[in-house]
C-alpha cells in the first residue's frame, strides 16, 4: 500500500492520537452543529471527522512555532457560525463543513464534498483537493512561520456567545425555577435550553478509546443536557463576568493520568466533563452526579449536577445596586 503522506505529518499524526483504521462516531458534533447554525453534514465531512475528529497537532519537533500554530480538527469551533461558512462556500463554489481550526482558533478550516479542504479567514481560500495532501501541507506550514497564518488574539471577544448574553429571551416565571436567573441566562447564551439532549457517542467513544474511561449514567445524562457548553474567555480578563468554563470532556485527552490522580484523592470514580478557568482546574463527576473540580489537589465544586451548573455560572463579583436619593 502506497504512503498517504510524509513520514513527517505520519510522526504528527501518530503523536496527536491517530491509528490506521481510527472511526470515531460523528453523531455529537453533528447534533450540536445543527442545533448551533443549522450545518448539515455530508459523507466526506463524517469519513474526515470520524478518523482525525478530536486530534490536535502540535507538530514535530514541538517549538513555538508549531504549538502557536496548533491544528485542532475539532468542528465545534465554528458553533454559531453559519453565515460565515455560508459566505465561504459561495466563495468555493461548493458546500463546506467545519471540519476544525488552525493558528489558536484564527483560522476554520472547511471540507468541501469532493474532499478539498479550504481555509477560512477573510475568505475562503483552497488548500488541496484531497485530504491527505491537505494534511501534508497543514504540517508543512505548522512547522514554519509561514506568511500564510494570521497572528491569534482578538477572536473571543467576537464569540457568538457575548453577543448572545444580553439578548437571549428569560426563562418564564415559575413559583421553583430550576436555578438563578443568572444562570438560566448565561447557559441559554451558551446554547442550552429545556429539554436539550444531544448524544454523546463521540465523547464517549474518544475518552475509552484513548484514556481507558468508562462514561457512567451520570456523566452521560449531564452531558446530553449540558455538553459543549462554554462561557469564552475574552480582554481584559478581570473584567469577565463569569470565570471562563467549557464543557467538553475531550479537553482531557491527554490527561489520564490526572483524572486517575483526582478520582483517587476524591475517592470516587471521576469521569471528565469539561474544564474551568483558562482550562487551569478539570471538571469531573462522580457516579452519584456530584462534581468535582482540581488539577494537582481536588475539592468537591457541587453535591448535584443543578448545584454546579448555578455554581460555575456565578459573577465573579456582585452586581453592584445603587439605592437612595443618589441612584439614577
Amino acid at each position: 500500500m502506497s504512503q498517504r503522506w510524509s513520514t513527517r505529518t505520519e510522526t504528527v499524526l501518530r503523536r496527536a492520537g491517530w491509528r490506521p483504521g481510527r472511526a470515531v462516531p460523528t453523531v455529537t458534533w453533528e447534533s450540536v452543529l445543527r442545533e448551533r447554525g443549522g450545518f448539515a453534514p455530508h459523507e466526506a465531512a463524517r469519513r474526515f471527522l470520524a478518523e482525525f475528529g478530536g486530534l490536535v497537532t502540535y507538530g514535530w519537533p514541538a517549538d513555538t512555532i508549531a504549538t502557536s500554530s496548533a491544528i485542532s480538527f475539532d468542528p465545534l469551533t465554528a458553533e454559531w457560525q453559519d453565515e460565515r461558512f455560508a459566505r465561504a462556500s459561495r466563495e468555493a463554489g461548493a458546500p463546506l463543513y467545519p471540519v476544525g481550526t488552525a493558528d489558536e482558533g484564527a483560522t476554520l478550516l472547511g471540507l468541501g464534498e469532493d474532499g478539498s479542504l479550504h481555509l477560512l479567514r477573510d475568505q475562503a481560500e483552497f488548500l488541496s483537493t484531497t485530504t491527505d495532501q491537505a494534511l501534508d501541507r497543514l504540517v508543512d506550514m505548522q512547522a514554519t512561520a509561514s506568511a500564510l497564518w494570521k497572528p491569534s488574539g482578538g477572536a473571543a471577544d467576537d464569540h457568538a456567545f457575548w453577543r448572545r448574553v444580553d439578548t437571549v429571551d428569560p426563562a418564564p416565571d415559575t413559583t421553583s425555577p430550576r436555578w438563578p436567573a443568572e444562570t438560566d441566562r448565561v447557559l441559554r447564551a451558551a446554547g442550552w435550553s429545556p429539554g436539550r439532549a444531544v448524544p454523546t457517542d463521540t465523547w464517549e467513544s474518544i475518552l475509552l478509546e484513548t484514556g481507558g474511561f468508562e462514561l457512567h449514567d451520570a456523566a452521560r445524562r449531564f452531558l446530553a443536557e449540558f455538553g459543549a457548553l462554554r462561557v469564552p474567555h475574552r480582554e481584559p480578563w478581570d473584567e469577565m463576568p463569569w470565570r471562563e468554563f467549557s464543557l467538553d470532556p475531550l479537553l482531557a485527552f491527554w490527561d489520564t493520568e490526572i483524572i486517575e490522580d483526582l478520582s483517587d484523592r476524591a475517592g470516587a470514580a471521576l469521569y471528565p466533563i469539561g474544564m474551568h478557568g483558562r482550562r487551569n482546574s478539570h471538571l469531573t463527576m462522580a457516579e452519584d452526579g456530584a462534581v468535582y473540580e482540581g488539577m494537582d489537589d481536588v475539592w468537591l465544586l457541587a453535591a448535584s449536577p443543578d448545584q454546579a451548573m448555578e455554581r460555575i455560572t456565578r459573577r465573579n463579583r456582585p452586581t453592584t445596586v445603587r439605592t437612595g436619593p443618589s441612584a439614577p
